[in-house]
């Protein structure tokens, strides 16, 4: 197939590692199917990756090309890592300018064919705005579990039961973070405050990452598709929850990392490497005989026990779901039909 008869997806990752990892693996495996890719990194994550991998590796391969937009922060250390709270509401006033720029480019580009559906993170929502003005599909893909997911939908109600933000200062040493949830959630028994992400953690009612999270996270239940880096054996009852409150296609294709496994296409197999380091802030000193005593819980007690047999369970559940025939391998052939083929 010529390059200008592809369908072409765009594809736009939250500007952190954990996310443009999964966004790639995604990218290399429309790409092996026949997809013109654009990659679109922010600025100071390509170069980043420039530093990392060299020219050659963001010159692509055909049909395979790297756009950029600014993140709207002022210049930095290229070696720092981005402060999460000041770029996330950077990222959600500043990019969607640059992005519709992006998309006029590809459209008068006579190198690549019309841009066929947007698939961005589900932190990036932004997206969803300009796909509409050019009536372009677009799909959510949120890079963590369903239960991931679930969580952050969870926000909400948890900030309108009054649990979060917290009121006392020393919510990490009182015993709050040990409450229990007194509402069912779905796949999700017995959660305790401390087992939601992190972002819930402030007494901060106007605190920007609580606050982009959750309306991040609701934006992605107004997608045409959502696509979930899972199998549907791993999280069963959790997904049912999740197609509850988004009736709409949802795609479960993990673990992207088994599913791109065996790829092996040129400049693009790499991707996955470090493209910074990350800076480590310490809160706690850790004795060694506390680490002593968890390793040996971990690898002679019967818990460690319990623990590596159930991993070794899930993992041979998981090679059999990205393998020929496994639901997430189905599932990433119903995507491509459904979604980006639009034959439904």
């Amino acid at each position: 197939m010529g390059s200008l008869n592809k369908p072409h997806a765009v594809l736009v990752p939250y500007p952190a590692q954990g996310h443009i990892n999964p966004l790639m693996q995604l990218a290399k495996l429309l790409h092996l199917r026949g997809f013109y890719i654009t990659f679109v990194n922010t600025e100071f994550n390509h170069k980043r990756l420039i530093r990392s991998k060299g020219l050659n590796y963001v010159r692509g391969q055909p049909d395979f090309r790297f756009e950029t937009i600014p993140d709207g922060l002022p210049p930095s250390d290229i070696d720092a890592t981005q402060d999460l709270w000041t770029l996330s509401d950077s990222v959600q006033r500043n990019c969607l300018s640059p992005f519709r720029q992006v998309l006029a480019k590809l459209s008068s580009c006579s190198e690549c064919p019309p841009v066929t559906c947007i698939i961005s993170d589900g932190l990036m929502t932004f997206t969803m705005k300009a796909a509409e003005e050019l009536g372009i599909q677009e799909v959510q893909f949120y890079t963590t579990s369903a239960c991931g997911f679930m969580a952050y939908l969870c926000l909400g109600e948890l900030i309108n039961r009054g649990l979060v933000p917290f009121k006392d200062e020393n919510f990490m040493r009182n015993g709050s973070m040990e409450k229990a949830i007194d509402w069912r959630i779905p796949g999700m028994r017995n959660f305790r405050l401390k087992d939601f992400p992190t972002p819930l953690r402030t007494t901060d009612p106007n605190d920007i990452l609580l606050n982009f999270m959750k309306e991040e996270t609701q934006n992605c239940l107004n997608s045409s598709a959502i696509i979930l880096n899972t199998f549907d054996e791993f999280e069963h009852e959790v997904l049912q929850a999740i197609a509850a409150k988004f009736p709409r296609n949802i795609y479960t294709i993990g673990p992207l990392s088994l599913l791109e496994s065996g790829i092996t296409t040129g400049s693009c197999q790499s991707g996955k490497s470090s493209l910074w380091k990350e800076d480590s802030k310490l809160n706690h000193v850790v004795k060694c005989d506390e680490v002593e005593a968890l390793i040996k819980e971990m690898m002679e007690g019967d818990k460690g026990k319990q623990m590596k047999k159930k991993a070794l369970e899930w993992k041979k559940k998981a090679q059999a779901a990205t393998s020929i025939g496994g639901s997430s391998y189905h599932n990433f052939n119903r995507f491509i039909k459904d979604v980006l083929y639009g034959c439904k």
